[in-house]
């Protein structure tokens, strides 16, 4: 009786609040217009895209030999990637829990962890190539080999673990470091081997949790798009086989049939992820650990995992080391010597550089705030206030994470090409750079979204509600006291749409238009053409820039986000 007087009481003061009415409608409108809509739009192409409704389309498109082919190669990849990230993942995780290792080895696990956020998706794609390929600096010139082929694929698998590994490197550390040692301490302590402790301790613990990085890794396998469409030769993917049948056989009722189709999927095992496998997490992994945890220092175990775990953290820094090194050559392949820096010199000369990195930073720059604060807002929405539509905010705003990029594309193309339902309404947004922008904010929306949440559930509501009894309106609330207090991770979700906006490419390959250059663009169309090492000029400018921002950020996070009181009273 009192939960639902008080839930009647926080609905009274909410509709009396203007403000925070006006905020939910255009979130509402802004989440459906620009999530639900496209994907509506994809569904009722599906339907209807041969003039009648019904399942033909579906049925044209799995009569296609190529779809049904790529369909099995998508999932194949994906299960491959998804084993072997999560079982490398863990065995770095374990290695800088469990083992005492000095300072050189962490570091190059940090630096490993890193790099695939600063860099574009198909980086490895491009080293791999440049480095085992036909013309390959390893393969031909130091080994001699003339007759290999990195494509297809096993370059495509090779390509995703080394770039999806780290995800779940970052994830496994988390959950291991909130084991309690005395758990397992307590097995070695009656005779148990390290191996049996592990296998009959420390992994029934770790099961739930290495089944939300299987499936998190298997998402984005399956959604990767650049990877495959590089390196990939004719081992086709459900990403590349959608983006050909509208670029290629310019089929867009087809592509949207095989969009949903990757959308069910990916739905599928977002679903599994979600509601299954994080509620088993939460219920089997809970609190800290109660002590600190001692290392392993048996130099039987040490030796050999830190120097495989060494070995293989170096191969993957080679190949990003490899970008840079490969746009100083004349002509990769052929002429190695001397160095030239006139790839750099072309990429603003003769290749529009100036204009692809003016474009991609204003648009990135743009959308990383707005995005930063949309995430805030929807956190706050979430977590702090009572309404009926608090469900469908969260899980729409959800929603994106599991979307592939190029699905989205494609209902962008059919949802606002002739604008809403064709009416010709927003038909001004198609090819301009404010779609662009939309795209940006949508896919790094969840990100943000669940850094806030999880800031503001540590905020005890007493804070905000003593503002609310000193006359404060909702508007001044959130931005004089709530938002000062998650300044920490609305500064982290800025720099992460900023960096996820620059590094995009498969959201906004079908999207972009000859008005606007794009980075990641240019570079996959001049490693389409062979031309590495002006791509490889891109890339590293591209790494530098990103690099840049994210210690630019760092530096503002540690010396203006939170506090100074503040820190001193968490650490006392």
């Amino acid at each position: 009786m009192a939960r639902a007087q008080g839930a009647s009481l926080d609905r009274k003061k909410l509709m009396g609040d203007p403000v925070m009415v006006t905020t939910i409608v255009l979130l509402i409108t802004f989440l459906t217009l620009f999530i639900l809509y496209p994907l509506a739009i994809l569904l009722v192409d599906s339907f209807v895209g041969d003039g009648t409704f019904g399942l033909s389309v579906f049925k044209r498109i799995f009569q296609m030999p190529d779809f049904t082919r790529a369909i099995t190669n998508t999932l194949k990849v994906g299960f491959v990637v998804g084993i072997l990230s999560t079982a490398i993942g863990l065995l770095f995780a374990y290695v800088e829990v469990y083992v005492k290792m000095n300072k050189g080895v962490g570091g190059l696990f940090k630096l490993v962890s890193m790099l695939p956020v600063v860099s574009p998706p198909f980086v490895l794609s491009l080293s791999m190539i440049m480095l085992f390929g036909k013309s390959g600096l390893i393969t031909r010139f130091l080994l001699g080999i003339y007759d290999n082929n990195v494509y297809g694929y096993w370059g495509i698998v090779i390509v995703q673990t080394l770039t999806f590994f780290p995800v779940c490197y970052m994830m496994m550390k988390g959950l291991l470091k909130n084991i309690d040692p005395s758990l397992e301490e307590a097995s070695r302590d009656m005779g148990a081997t390290r191996w049996k402790v592990f296998r009959d301790v420390t992994l029934p613990l770790l099961l739930p949790g290495l089944g939300n990085a299987f499936l998190v890794t298997f998402i984005e396998s399956i959604a990767d798009f650049a990877n495959p469409m590089l390196i990939g030769g004719s081992y086709d993917t459900l990403a590349t086989t959608i983006y050909l049948q509208i670029t290629g056989a310019y089929d867009k009722s087809g592509a949207a049939a095989m969009a949903v189709v990757l959308l069910l999927i990916t739905l599928a095992m977002f679903a599994v992820q979600k509601y299954y496998l994080e509620k088993k997490t939460a219920a089997t992994l809970t609190g800290k650990a109660s002590r600190a945890r001692m290392m392993i220092e048996d130099k039987s175990v040490k030796i050999p995992l830190t120097i495989f775990c060494s070995i293989s953290a170096i191969f993957v820094i080679m190949m990003y080391i490899c970008v840079p090194i490969g746009a100083l050559f004349p002509t990769w392949g052929y002429k190695f010597t001397p160095l030239t820096f006139k790839w750099f010199e072309q990429v603003f000369t003769k290749y529009r550089g100036l204009e692809a990195f003016r474009d991609s930073f204003v648009l990135s720059l743009i959308a990383a705030p707005i995005t930063a604060l949309l995430s805030m807002i929807i956190s706050y929405l979430v977590v702090k206030r009572k309404f009926k539509a608090k469900g469908f905010i969260e899980a729409v705003s959800m929603l994106a994470m599991a979307v592939p990029g190029t699905v989205l594309g494609v209902g962008y193309i059919r949802g606002f090409s002739g604008g809403i339902f064709h009416t010709g309404f927003l038909q001004g947004l198609y090819g301009t750079g404010a779609i662009l922008v939309i795209v940006f904010i949508v896919r790094s929306l969840p990100t943000g979204t669940r850094s806030g949440i999880s800031a503001l559930r540590q905020i005890d509501k007493s804070i905000e509600e003593s503002a609310y009894d000193m006359g404060a309106n909702s508007l001044q609330v959130f931005t004089t006291v709530t938002l000062p207090l998650i300044k920490d991770s609305f500064l982290s979700g800025l720099v992460t749409a900023f960096v996820r906006s620059i590094t995009a490419i498969s959201a906004i390959i079908l999207l972009v238009t000859p008005s606007y250059l794009l980075i990641t663009v240019q570079i996959n169309e001049f490693a389409e053409k062979g031309a590495f090492s002006i791509a490889c000029a891109f890339a590293t400018i591209l790494i530098i820039i990103t690099y840049g921002s994210v210690l630019l950020m760092n530096f503002i996070i540690k010396h203006f986000g939170t506090s100074r009181k503040v820190k001193e009273v968490e650490q006392e």
